[in-house]
């Protein structure tokens, strides 16, 4: 797509807004009555939005869900909850207990309901604070072991490995045939990170690593924990040794993902750490791959296994005995089976922490099928010091500048100094807006940050995907991580074109009404936000249909001249229905990026809300 760079936002656009209330008369009493029977859920990516938020909404027909994107950040959701703003669900995959431990006191204990009650006890226990309340619950989870090259193994009559002194040996026979035997992307702060584990889960989920995990994890203690003395000195002597046998050195730390499966597909390497859903991958590429777990020293084997999140409930649902149970009934369909099969991949497997959940195995995870009966799926420690730290003490493991004692006191240190002062604030809001989306005006929230950004762009109209906000605006002092969490997450994009009034019609529609390939509106919350025109908009069985548009408070007509702005995925514009007299000119620099630059300038000013659109 053609690039274009945009003029700045200009002075006066912001204040000839026009304001218009949301909450009057008797649209005040509906707005009131829909924001007490709407349930907000925040997904932490998008990539929820395409089968798994659809699936959910359609089985609770009569519940009004909004669905907002969220954040893989819990300072994100201490920031709503300090603010007044904590959504009634919340998702996190990049989660520790030690994370979250701000958050207790404001989320409900499931510790008593069926949900919990279903999980294995194996895996309950990474989640249950020390007073045995639990707040949060995995959903399915996402499998990390070693890919093997299969053929590679065939080939140089080369066993495969059945326990850490063979899978050492097979790294050793590679070696003499010009092939390495194991590498993987220590580039990353997760391959650092959940390898040190993975070698030691065994001793992690011992009773001595369950005791130090949840003195660590305890949202009560106030004490910060470092590592303690029986388990983890032993993990950097495993992870020494494992650096000394596969041959890892600081070259390594330079390999990224791509160039990893890079080797593995060109047959330059037999085997690096990955997931499961890369084996479908490489085997769907004609690679005979499968699938290996951590060996113990103890002779046990073990997968890592991440969940694809985590869930939890706001407390204050316990206060409306009506809002609890429909959140309820919201957070056991999220659990459910079905739901949790759209969120993997498809042909990948299921793998769930839940005993309602059947293991039904494809031949990708056949060779670790006895851990996963044995639940020996390890759940990562993956509070943000530990992904940080990992990255820092495991890469100087490996470029040998740490040993085995030296790599254990450092990573003590870390984990006991004290956070860093917080940063500057580059946005001062001076009011609330609530992201609850209502039928007569639309979402307040979402308003205020499409005027804002139509200002920036400087175009006569933006429209703006349902999904590219992440929820209320607060009146707050916003840092600048803050202040461009409040942007969708992953790599909303701004797309212009000039057009006739004509064409604005048919681009409404097909961000209304949805189209193959793009964001298709599943729910009231979904549907587009606009600047600079407002939408009718009719509900039907089938979907949304698009109805009367006004500018200025008259009628769009065919023949108008408009520069229009469209926020989305790129995913979605690449699929966008070709047109000979609409060309989208596609921005250099993301809409966060451009977010941020606004902000940072530190005199930034969110535009007053309007009523954009009318549902019928």
């Amino acid at each position: 797509m053609k690039k274009k760079k945009w003029n700045r936002v200009l002075p006066g656009f912001l204040v000839m807004v026009t304001v218009i209330s949301l909450l009057s008369g008797c649209g005040g009493k509906r707005a009131e009555k829909e924001d007490k029977e709407t349930i907000t859920v925040y997904l932490w990516t998008t990539n929820l939005y395409e089968k798994y938020a659809p699936y959910i909404q359609k089985q609770l027909a009569d519940i009004n869900i909004e669905f907002v994107v969220g954040n893989n950040d819990l300072d994100f959701y201490k920031f709503l909850k300090e603010n007044g703003g904590l959504p009634d669900i919340i998702t996190c995959c990049r989660f520790s207990l030690h994370d979250a431990s701000p958050l207790k006191d404001s989320l409900m204990d499931l510790s008593t309901t069926n949900v919990a009650g279903a999980v294995y006890d194996t895996y309950l226990n990474s989640f249950q604070n020390e007073d045995g309340s639990v707040n949060w619950l995995p959903v399915c989870a996402d499998a990390h072991g070693f890919l093997v090259n299969k053929d590679l193994f065939e080939k140089y009559d080369i066993p495969l490995p059945t326990d850490y002194e063979s899978f050492v040996s097979a790294c050793e026979a590679f070696d003499k045939v010009g092939i390495r035997g194991f590498t993987s992307d220590y580039f990353y702060d997760y391959t650092c990170m959940e390898t040190l584990q993975g070698l030691s889960a065994s001793e992690l989920s011992s009773p001595d690593g369950r005791k130090w995990r949840t003195g660590y994890s305890d949202p009560d203690n106030t004490k910060i924990e470092g590592l303690d003395r029986t388990v983890w000195p032993e993990a950097f002597e495993r992870m020494e040794q494992f650096i000394r046998d596969t041959g890892l050195s600081r070259d390594d730390l330079d390999m990224d993902y791509d160039a990893v499966r890079d080797m593995f597909k060109s047959g330059k390497l037999a085997m690096y750490f990955g997931s499961s859903a890369d084996v479908k991958m490489m085997q769907e590429q004609g690679i005979n791959t499968t699938f290996l777990p951590f060996f113990q020293e103890n002779g046990e084997k073990w997968i890592m296994t991440t969940p694809y999140f985590q869930v939890a409930l706001n407390r204050d649902l316990s206060k409306d005995d009506t809002r609890r149970k429909k959140a309820m009934k919201i957070l056991s369909t999220m659990l459910s089976e079905d739901a949790q099969k759209r969120i993997i991949s498809d042909g990948q497997d299921l793998l769930s922490y839940s005993q309602d959940v059947d293991f039904k195995l494809t031949k990708y995870l056949n060779d670790v099928k006895p851990m996963i009966q044995e639940n020996h799926m390890y759940i990562r420690i993956a509070s943000n010091d530990f992904f940080s730290v990992s990255k820092d003490v495991v890469s100087k493991m490996i470029s040998g500048e740490y040993d085995a004692g030296q790599a254990y006191q450092v990573f003590h240190s870390q984990l006991l100094e004290e956070e860093s002062a917080s940063e500057n604030i580059v946005l001062d809001s001076q009011k609330s807006y609530s992201n609850r989306f209502h039928s007569s005006g639309g979402n307040e929230a979402y308003s205020v940050m499409v005027n804002t950004l139509r200002g920036i762009y400087g175009t006569d109209v933006l429209i703006a995907t349902g999904n590219s906000f992440t929820g209320n605006v607060l009146k707050a002092g916003y840092t600048e991580k803050m202040a461009g969490d409040m942007i969708m997450p992953n790599g909303l994009s701004a797309y212009s074109s000039k057009m006739s009034g004509t064409e604005l019609k048919e681009t409404l529609r097909n961000f209304v009404e949805g189209y193959e390939g793009g964001f298709i509106p599943f729910n009231r919350g979904s549907l587009p936000v606009v600047s600079g025109i407002s939408v009718e908009i009719r509900e039907t069985d089938e979907g949304y249909t698009l109805g009367k548009v006004t500018k200025d408070g008259k009628q769009v007509q065919d023949n108008d001249i408009v520069t229009v702005t469209c926020l989305a995925l790129p995913k979605h514009m690449e699929a966008y229905p070709a047109d000979d007299n609409i060309v989208f000119g596609g921005e250099d620099t993301s809409v966060k990026d451009t977010w941020l630059e606004y902000i940072s300038e530190g005199d930034a000013i969110l535009a007053e809300p309007e009523d954009y659109m009318t549902l019928r």
